[in-house]
């Protein structure tokens, strides 16, 4: 609660007399006084009671009033004290030595009754401002503090939470015989909704994915958390691309199949208006067949081992947006040495430091310009580095980035 702008008044001055024709009118007026015949007696007093106002004489012997209003508002309060020196001084300079010192106003000897009461109030309209002033900022800090422990505490949560999206992809890079897969995720934020994975039923058999929920933050991350789940590589019996056969064995579902399922299951839950597109492939590495599935999700780069290179796909819905979606498979045979690159839209997007997208002409540039012989994540944290370094000064990721890379016998026999 505020309380009135003036209600205690120190009077200082050395001369009893005045001290008690200032202090006798200050009484009728119902204000509460203190005196003091010299500066060191005042600023004691001051220091010990927070006057609301001082009238303060200039010339006093020791500390005169100049010094004294130097001192006064050095001491530490947490209610701001109109100060008004008293003075027969009328130079421009004297005043802004006044001024400079601390003081409000000045008042010329002697005091006249209506020109004491008029100044006295208009101190009081630039303490209650001042109070004012003071209660909003005190209310706004201890707000701010509140809401730091808020978020804090949230920021807690988000550092945890992105340890836990991490979990969710437990290895960059697995060997299959001569052939391997390599995994980027790089968040906007503390977590995010892009999700990249494979799983392998056999040694020449393998799935893999680039997954991208529409939105950003934390909704979209507990939609990757439970997609992880329905293409789980730990747990093969609740990942929906493996079928299990003959009660013995693993196989891989065809593409068109994992997306219809994963279409039905969003397209089902209760709650969640998130949709997700995707790029689901299967390979058969004994013989270079790929089986994808393009639903909604940029178009996979294929790079030959003799440097051509094209964008492949044929578009198709996003997974949870129309629940009777159909997806249409595309096959494709890679040689040895050819890479086929599955991506988000976090990299086609991407604003470069030419204020245009990066687009998939900008993508196939940055992948040839990808540091000779790089394979693996070497290749896919370069081509990020190459993102990154050719983005707008400043402006940082503004969408989560991922990929993910096969590279078909590539490597040395183990």
């Amino acid at each position: 609660m505020v309380r009135a702008a003036v209600q205690r008044i120190l009077v200082v001055d050395d001369s009893r007399l005045q001290r008690k024709i200032v202090t006798s009118m200050l009484d009728r007026w119902g204000y509460q006084v203190m005196q003091a015949e010299s500066g060191e007696e005042a600023l004691d007093i001051a220091q010990r009671f927070a006057p609301d106002l001082v009238l303060s004489d200039w010339m006093m012997p020791g500390m005169d009033g100049l010094e004294f209003c130097r001192q006064f508002r050095s001491l530490s309060s947490d209610a701001y004290g109109y100060f008004i020196l008293l003075t027969s001084k009328s130079d421009k300079g004297e005043v802004a030595q006044g001024l400079d010192a601390g003081a409000d106003d000045f008042l010329t000897k002697p005091v006249n009754a209506h020109e004491l009461r008029a100044r006295i109030n208009a101190g009081a309209r630039v303490v209650s401002m001042e109070r004012e002033l003071s209660e909003k900022n005190r209310l706004i800090s201890n707000t701010l503090a509140q809401l730091q422990t808020v978020y804090d505490a949230i920021d807690q949560d988000l550092k945890q939470a992105r340890l836990i999206q991490e979990s969710l992809v437990p290895e960059r890079t697995r060997r299959f015989g001569t052939s391997q897969v390599s995994l980027l995720l790089k968040p906007c934020g503390h977590v995010g909704g892009d999700l990249v994975g494979m799983f392998s039923p056999a040694h020449d058999r393998l799935g893999a994915y680039s997954i991208d929920v529409s939105g950003h933050g934390i909704t979209s991350a507990l939609v990757t958390a439970r997609v992880a789940g329905y293409l789980s590589s730990r747990y093969p019996d609740q990942n929906l691309g493996l079928e299990r056969r003959f009660d013995t064995f693993h196989a891989l579902r065809p593409p068109e199949v994992v997306a219809t399922m994963l279409n039905e299951r969003l397209s089902s839950d209760v709650g969640i208006e998130e949709y997700l597109t995707m790029l689901y492939m299967t390979a058969d590495l004994s013989s270079g067949e790929v089986r994808l599935v393009q639903a909604g999700h940029p178009p996979p780069l294929l790079l030959r081992a003799d440097g051509q290179a094209a964008f492949v796909g044929n578009g198709g819905l996003p997974v949870g947006l129309v629940e009777a979606a159909q997806y249409e498979r595309q096959t494709l045979f890679l040689r040895p040495g050819d890479r086929l690159l599955l991506y988000t839209d976090g990299f086609s997007e991407a604003v470069m430091s030419d204020g245009q997208m990066l687009g998939d002409e900008g993508l196939l540039r940055l992948v040839r310009e990808t540091a000779r012989g790089a394979q693996g994540p070497e290749f896919l944290d370069d081509l990020f580095w190459r993102l990154t370094q050719g983005m707008a000064p400043g402006g940082g990721l503004e969408d989560d980035v991922s990929a993910t890379l096969l590279e078909f016998d590539v490597l040395q026999p183990e």
